[in-house]
């Protein structure tokens, strides 16, 4: 069985909207673009170079893909990994792309994204993705989240955890803190949430 791991730069206050830079999505007239830039060090670096440095494919959502298709084919040197991958991209409105190994799932995407789990083969990290992120949710899909946590908050944006969060418990595999205040967080999905009283 295959697992869904989520890849997230979330703010303090869970946004998760275009961390990459200004214009990568400007919906809902978000003016935030970038703000991870400021605290990129090599120390975050080298954290997504391990993350990325484990064989993987890509499940994605139709703007990530597009973004990265936009990026990834020019820069071989920088993204092997993402390269050699299966791109698996949800998505009801693009069926072909000239990116090599790129599937398209449309229809029923939880149908073809839980065949895709039952399967042998590579994890399937997800990137950005936020309205897909979302249906994983939403169906119990995603069984990690590999949280870099950025010390900002911005009040306005999409977040990570939004309308498809259902109750839910994860145990903390992995933590650091990076120089720079970012802190990594890898959460395992861990059952029901269990209550108490004190």
């Amino acid at each position: 069985m295959r697992k869904i791991i989520v890849l997230a730069f979330v703010t303090l206050d869970g946004v998760m909207q275009a961390p990459g830079g200004p214009g990568e999505d400007d919906s809902g007239n978000f003016k935030y673009g970038g703000w991870t830039v400021p605290y990129f060090d090599d120390s975050l670096g080298n954290v997504m170079v391990e993350q990325m440095g484990r064989p993987f494919d890509l499940l994605l959502g139709r703007k990530t893909f597009e973004i990265f298709a936009a990026y990834w084919p020019h820069h071989e040197d920088e993204g092997a990994g993402i390269n050699k991958a299966i791109k698996y991209v949800a998505s009801n409105t693009l069926a072909t792309h000239g990116w090599n190994k790129s599937v398209f799932l449309s229809g029923d995407v939880v149908k073809e994204i839980k065949k895709l789990k039952q399967q042998e083969g590579r994890e399937l990290h997800v990137h950005g993705s936020g309205n897909l992120i979302q249906t994983l949710l939403e169906h119990d899909l995603a069984d990690e989240f590999w949280l870099k946590i950025v010390p900002v908050t911005l009040g306005v944006g999409k977040r990570l955890f939004d309308k498809g969060t259902i109750p839910a418990s994860y145990t903390l595999a992995e933590s650091k803190s990076l120089p720079s205040g970012v802190i990594i967080a890898n959460f395992k999905r861990a059952g029901e949430v269990k209550t108490g009283s004190f």
